[in-house]
């Protein structure tokens, strides 16, 4: 289940990022209409500005859903230790280089 809204939110982002770029910016129309340059009329006369918005804001939305998804996963999972049974080995009184000390 994890994985799969990974690969979701991956997409989504991914997504996000295009559907932003493909915009063009509020500054765009101003040249076009002074007659610098031609207009981009690639999804028509109005532009893409209400189709690609709806569609920013549903992949904003499933990004925002999925991003908090995963945290709520997040907070769930218990944390676990590589080494679980392993036990510390007993420090004995003294100091450790006791041993050392005594042969010189």
């Amino acid at each position: 289940m994890d994985t799969i809204i990974n690969v979701i939110h991956v997409i989504a982002a991914l997504s996000l990022i295009l559907t932003v770029l493909l915009q063009a910016g509020k500054g765009a129309a101003m040249g076009s209409g002074l007659g610098a340059g031609s207009s981009q009329t690639m999804f028509g006369s109005s532009g893409a500005g209400n189709f690609l918005t709806k569609l920013t804001t549903g992949i904003a939305i499933l990004f925002m859903v999925t991003s908090l998804t995963l945290a709520v996963f997040s907070t769930q999972k218990k944390s676990s230790s590589l080494i679980q049974g392993v036990e510390e080995p007993v420090q004995k009184q003294g100091s450790p280089n006791s041993a050392d000390n005594t042969s010189k």
